[in-house]
């Protein structure tokens, strides 16, 4: 990548920039890491793998820039930087882009087809068709395969420093055999267990999901006044009445305290349930009585455990009333709900209510926030399913510890963390009932009724494995499923199961120990916001139970990019911009600094005025590095009053922008190089112009002050506009400016208040000029100055270049406490 000053073209232009430096980074190996260095000198990054489910949007573009600028920062400062990128690809909305893709839907129950071959993408309003589950496996392996080759042109074009040689998937074997092996390493340490419960259900997508994937929606419905044996009870799901098995009222709620202790029969449905109290009742809530039913919500969970109550299930997995009554719940009557949706059977048992005389008035509709998962588009139900958890509530005090030993940036958002471990109301549910996973390592021998026994798992010889087309160990394959024989546990793991893996999973834990003792735990967890809850704690959790460590020293959380409504743009909102449009439009460097003006933990505006802005910054380098190189290399040393104040303040940029970075605030180390930037260009620049272009006895101090400032501007906005700053590099210096040494302070250098009163003066007299509708090139008659004697000093010093500069014949001074400056025009 060696060049010489006359490369430089004629009219530096920033297209094509992008494809040239990429390919010949790439070629050079700029952003490899090398791998040979002791910890204290590598800089580790755990990226966050974004989800292969689509497009990317610039919200990714966003965030992702704002790890770059670090990486590129932490290189420069002489780092070996472990900068891998990964591929979140397993998981629910992988499968749903699949199936949408392909009009697919997945049978696990098929056999697989080995004549099956990748089929084209579904037309419009096709009929999906059922395909084996190995096969669904394939179609989501190739359609990830596809994006994320689009994913890493995308990067690539943006001037993310990634070593792409280790780039990794969270469904890859790597990924598979540590998630697999860590899931045993738990089980064997009894911090994951198998518990048929009451779980949050999805009934649209047939899944079990986590506590930490929950969002409330606002959604209709009505409140119904129920009568029990005349006591009003208020309830928004009538539906769930023949799952009733208890009244509950506030234990200091004088309406009830003769009711609690007694028992009380459901209108309709004739079961006798007990009236009991507890403090999680609202007396300020409708009737101050309510039901308790299996499952309504998660208040039914704790009163059902802490009370010691029966359950009576009545919502399948399938969100459809099951076929059979429960225990005491008049089976006729039952019978007119079984089989139906939700939805209907509230109107049938509305309907038997009113006929009974059992409800009081007519139901009030009302709009009330409802549990929701958050890719689900389905309310959610409370079903009872065996399901796999990590403990995580037993650990509440060492994870806040954990949170409290980790670097933030910004501060405040360690409360999220803190809050959301503090709010835990169960263990991690990590059990998915999905296709696109990693899966569960185990199957469990068959008795000789063919039911499965779950209380002593058969384990793998090897991994990683797929036990619903592997066979355990001491077992052959016509087996499967047979009395005496075995069944493979059915279930995934969630995604996040394997995410929070991913410092470990990237640093060679269980592959490559000389990798991990270099690069764990990792220096940085760049993320976002909204899943601190999730694949933070996730990861935190994980590390803890693995090594007893933190994963990562710094957190840096982003927020997030707002569109004009001020809402989150996103895949998931409908309203998120690809990235590709603002790259052909911009370039990367000018979406690159409108991202770099994002703060850590802010959320930010998107606006393309500021990508203009940036476009402009990097159009300007590369003009002012031409001019500058432009004139002949400075030989000796910088001597000028005027030239040392200017490095002078170059130092002191310098410290600020080092500083900044080293803090992970990269917004303002950007603001303070820019704005340093075009005071050198706008007034710096055309100070000296005049004595650079002479051969007078300042000509050679202001050539090497040029160059001086020039190196140092170059590195500093490399970051920020990689490409830019590459392009002007190499027209002067050898290397890539991506591995030249970060600037440092040079020191000594004279500052004495010389840049503020020039600029001052320069001011004046442009505004002048402009005033009169006049050319900058016009003459100025004088300047009169009113200053005092040490201001004097300093401007009689640069008084040449400010003549030069202003086209000004003569200046004049005079004392006076008030500095002033008079143009009298030509």
């Amino acid at each position: 990548m060696t060049t010489h000053a006359h490369a430089v073209p004629q009219r530096p232009s920033l297209d094509g920039l992008e494809a040239k430096w990429a390919a010949e980074w790439v070629r050079v190996g700029v952003h490899r890491f090398a791998g040979d260095r002791p910890r204290a000198e590598v800089f580790s990054i755990d990226t966050p793998p974004p989800t292969v489910s689509g497009d990317l949007h610039v919200g990714h573009v966003f965030s992702y820039t704002h790890t770059d600028v670090v990486a590129r920062f932490q290189r420069m400062s002489g780092k070996d930087v472990f900068y891998p990128m990964g591929w979140d690809d397993n998981g629910l909305p992988t499968e749903r882009r699949v199936q949408n893709h392909y009009g697919v839907r997945c049978d696990p129950s098929l056999p697989f087809d080995p004549d099956f071959r990748i089929p084209p993408p579904a037309k419009p309003k096709q009929k999906p068709r059922s395909v084996s589950r190995r096969e669904f496996v394939a179609l989501c392996a190739e359609l990830t395969a596809r994006d994320e080759q689009v994913y890493e042109e995308t990067w690539r074009r943006l001037g993310l420093s990634v070593d792409w040689s280790r780039t990794y998937t969270t469904i890859g074997e790597r990924a598979r055999r540590l998630s697999q092996r860590s899931f045993l390493d738990l089980l064997a340490a009894g911090e994951a267990y198998q518990a048929e419960a009451p779980t949050l259900w999805d009934v649209g997508l047939r899944t079990a999901v986590a506590q930490a994937e929950l969002v409330d929606r606002d959604h209709p419905g009505a409140w119904h006044t129920l009568l029990f044996d005349g006591h009003p009870v208020q309830t928004t799901r009538p539906e769930l009445l023949p799952a009733c098995v208890a009244l509950i009222a506030h234990p200091s709620d004088d309406r009830y305290r003769d009711l609690v202790g007694t028992t009380a029969r459901t209108p309709v449905f004739g079961a006798e349930v007990p009236v009991l109290a507890h403090p999680a009742a609202d007396p300020a809530k409708g009737s101050g009585l309510v039901m308790c039913c299996t499952f309504g919500d998660l208040t039914d969970v704790q009163w059902w455990r802490e009370l010691g109550l029966p359950a009576r299930t009545v919502i399948g997995r399938d969100g459809r009333l099951l076929p059979d009554a429960p225990a005491g719940v008049d089976a006729d009557r039952y019978a007119e709900l079984a089989g139906a949706t939700a939805h209907t059977a509230r109107e049938r048992v509305v309907a038997m209510l009113r006929d009974a005389g059992a409800l009081a008035g007519e139901p009030r509709p009302v709009v009330r926030p409802v549990k929701f998962y958050e890719k689900g588009d389905k309310p959610l139900e409370i079903v009872s399913s065996r399901q796999w958890f990590i403990r995580s509530t037993a650990h509440r005090d060492e994870l806040l510890a954990r949170g409290r030993e980790l670097r933030w940036q910004p501060e405040h958002m360690r409360v999220r963390y803190e809050n959301w471990v503090e709010g835990l109301a169960g263990d991690w549910l990590i059990s998915r009932q999905r296709f696109f996973g990693v899966p569960f390592p185990l199957w469990y021998p068959l008795d000789a009724a063919g039911e499965p026994d779950h209380a002593h798992p058969i384990l793998p010889a090897s991994l990683p494995v797929d036990p619903a087309s592997d066979t355990p160990p001491g077992y052959t394959e016509d087996q499967r499923g047979v009395p005496g024989g075995f069944a493979a546990d059915p279930d995934v793991m969630d995604t996040w199961a394997t995410s929070s893996l991913t410092p470990q999973l990237v640093c060679g834990r269980d592959d490559d120990p000389d990798l991990y003792a270099r690069t764990y735990p990792m220096d940085l967890r760049p993320q976002a916001h909204e899943i601190i809850r999730t694949w933070l704690f996730s990861s935190v959790l994980r590390a803890g139970l693995d090594s007893g460590t933190l994963p990562w020293r710094t957190a840096v959380i982003s927020g997030w990019i707002l569109d004009p409504d001020r809402k989150k743009m996103g895949k998931s909102s409908g309203n998120g911009l690809s990235p590709t449009d603002l790259l052909d439009r911009f370039g990367a460097d000018a979406v690159r600094y409108w991202a770099a003006g994002g703060r850590p933990g802010t959320d930010t505006a998107f606006d393309e005025s500021t990508m203009r802005v940036g476009r402009r910054l990097a159009t300007k380098l590369l003009n002012a590095s031409r001019f500058v190189l432009g004139f002949p290399a400075g030989t000796g040393e910088v001597t000028e009053r005027v030239d040392l104040a200017v490095l002078g303040a170059l130092d002191a940029v310098v410290a600020e922008a080092t500083a900044a970075l080293a803090g992970f605030d990269h917004t303002e180390a950007l603001v303070q190089v820019e704005r340093f930037f075009w005071f050198w260009c706008d007034d710096y620049l055309e100070l000296v112009k005049d004595r650079a272009y002479g051969d007078g006895p300042g000509a050679d101090s202001a050539r090497s002050a040029l160059r001086a400032a020039l190196s140092r501007l170059h590195r500093l906005f490399a970051p920020y506009l990689p490409f830019a700053a590459e392009e002007c590099w190499s027209w002067w210096q050898a290397g890539s400016v991506h591995r030249a040494p970060w600037p440092t302070a040079t020191g000594g250098a004279d500052t004495s208040g010389v840049l503020p009163l020039v600029s001052l003066v320069l001011a004046q007299v442009r505004g002048a000029k402009s005033a009169a509708k006049l050319s900058q090139r016009a003459p100025v008659a004088a300047v009169d100055l009113t200053c005092l004697p040490w201001q004097e000093d300093v401007l009689r010093a640069v008084e040449a270049d400010l003549r030069a500069a202003g086209s000004i014949t003569a200046v004049r001074y005079r004392r006076g406490e008030a500095f002033e400056v008079a143009v009298t025009l030509g």
